[in-house]
């Protein structure tokens, strides 16, 4: 039997999974020490279920993973059947390798904490660096935005559409898009000297009197995306706009973007938006609830989930 339980990072997309398999969220208990410790039991018999766990890293990323893997631990100990870890945006995903000498290679050690804790499959969403899924010794499906943004693009029924990569890492996932809307592509060379500091050089394309939409994983600071606004804008792009699966949108990203030349950016709901930016008409939330229940169904029924990876 299906179950889903909810952590505390984002119960609206819990919520919101539920409905569309038309079931109730699994009873439990989730709750602080007075000295901040996590406290967490499940309220109802799980023996033998086919459990799905639904925590993503946002905002507070180490207090809702530490409580993710309290969960999973729990779970385990109550003999589930199975234990699927659904984590919409997966928290550490940037330090993926060793790019200079004695750092550590955190989203390995996430792969090793989360299957330690009890998690016998991982449900993900546009993962910062695909390769991570060989991380784990367990079965990884990485699920795409790409369908649910570009059918919202395609209403807008933009002309001379280019879709631009913010940098060259994201070329691969920027050119899957622009081949689902037939739009050009174009590329942005950036230097990042430090973490969070970026530098953008020149725009790799054509993109005057384009309306153009920069696409990425991750908008976190908005350095990187308004920086190539601005090198667009240069080049003399027309409309500009953004997309992103995960609105991270730490410190001064939102006052950036307002400041900015964007005309408007489409996030999904993996992590809750900030309340700055709820009522901020420059951003607009298209759900991805419906495509993470749609896995959940078919991983439940044992049935293909490759389908909704393209």
């Amino acid at each position: 039997m299906l179950k889903i339980f909810s952590g505390s990072s984002n119960p609206q997309l819990a919520q919101s999974i539920a409905s569309y398999l038309n079931i109730e969220l699994g009873r439990s208990v989730l709750e602080r020490f007075a000295d901040g410790e996590v406290h967490f039991y499940i309220d109802e018999s799980v023996r033998g279920e086919d459990v799905f766990v639904i925590q993503s890293g946002s905002h507070d990323a180490n207090f809702h993973l530490m409580e993710l893997f309290l969960m999973l631990d729990a779970f385990k100990r109550a003999s589930a059947g199975r234990i699927t870890a659904v984590i919409p945006y997966f928290a550490y995903a940037r330090q993926d390798w060793k790019d200079r000498p004695r750092v550590p290679i955190s989203a390995r050690l996430m792969a090793d904490l989360l299957e330690t804790a009890g998690a016998n499959r991982v449900l993900t969403m546009d993962l910062h660096s695909p390769q991570i899924q060989g991380f784990f010794s367990i079965p990884v499906d990485n699920l795409m935005s790409t369908p649910v943004i570009a059918s919202h693009i395609k209403q807008l029924q933009l002309d001379n559409l280019t879709v631009v990569s913010p940098d060259a890492g994201g070329v691969g996932r920027a050119r899957v898009f622009a081949q689902r809307l037939n739009a050009r592509l174009a590329i942005i060379d950036k230097r990042r000297p430090a973490p969070n500091v970026a530098r953008v050089l020149h725009v790799i394309g054509d993109v005057r009197d384009q309306n153009v939409l920069i696409f990425d994983d991750m908008v976190d600071t908005a350095g990187t995306l308004t920086l190539g606004v601005d090198a667009l804008k240069r080049e003399g792009a027309g409309q500009i706009l953004a997309a992103c699966t995960h609105p991270v949108l730490s410190g001064p990203a939102v006052t950036r973007i307002n400041q900015s030349g964007l005309e408007k950016v489409y996030v999904t709901d993996t992590i809750p938006l900030k309340k700055e930016a709820q009522s901020n008409p420059k951003f607009e939330v298209l759900s991805v609830a419906e495509l993470f229940g749609e896995a959940i169904r078919r991983i439940n029924e044992g049935s293909s989930v490759s389908s909704l990876f393209t």
